[in-house]
């Protein structure tokens, strides 16, 4: 039996580390919440630059074993509670697609969103990490064409993932509002986990102001 014990989450409301949080509820996994407050600089600070040299959520540690970048966790966390049935097990023929789009969204996705976001034109062809920006919307639109989920009708871990960042990026604006993309996360963020981490980090948001305004 896997040691689920011991494992500390390193989060701060409304950020990328959000869908840990999310993704920590459906899994139904044991673990200690540690919260920072970002708007008062807490992730740049000593103690915590001693865990992540990048001062950066999501942050997880289990049994000493420090795992930090959004794909890692999701991979891992999928893969220590697969009781939860949201990890496709090597063997399972879904695998290899389920990895693909999990690496697919640090190594193509973010990086194509933030040099939209900032305005900047991508490295030539030879050399992008992701092509070029409509290429990588228009492959996951496709994706997303063949089922309900990343996946087809199965919910993954995955879905975790690219649910809850579809949402901030349509929120922003740097993702078109597709309807493969907005009527997928419906499907994800009707989930009930999915308002209460929502109402969680509300919470914390506001204690976080008050803390800095106070200060």
């Amino acid at each position: 039996m896997t040691d689920t014990s011991q494992l500390t989450f390193y989060h701060a409301p409304n950020t990328r580390s959000t869908g840990v949080a999310f993704l920590l509820e459906e899994l139904a996994a044991p673990h200690e919440t540690h919260v920072l407050n970002m708007k008062a600089g807490e992730q740049r600070q000593p103690a915590f630059l001693a865990i992540n040299p990048m001062g950066k959520v999501p942050t997880i540690r289990h049994h000493g074993t420090l795992v930090t970048e959004q794909v890692a966790i999701s991979i891992y966390l999928g893969d220590l509670f697969p009781g939860a049935g949201m990890t496709p097990a090597i063997g399972d023929p879904l695998r290899g697609s389920y990895l693909r789009w999990l690496a697919f969204y640090g190594s193509c996705f973010e990086p194509a969103v933030v040099d939209k976001a900032m305005k900047r034109d991508p490295a030539p062809p030879t050399m992008s990490p992701y092509g070029d920006y409509d290429a990588v919307i228009a492959a996951l639109a496709a994706q997303l064409r063949n089922g309900s989920y990343i996946l087809g009708e199965k919910y993954t871990v995955a879905d975790v993932l690219w649910g809850t960042a579809l949402k901030w990026t349509m929120g922003f604006k740097v993702v078109p509002e597709l309807p493969e993309f907005t009527a997928y996360v419906a499907r994800v963020c009707a989930r009930p986990n999915f308002a209460k981490v929502a109402a969680r980090d509300a919470e914390l948001a506001a204690a976080h102001e008050k803390a800095v305004a106070g200060a």
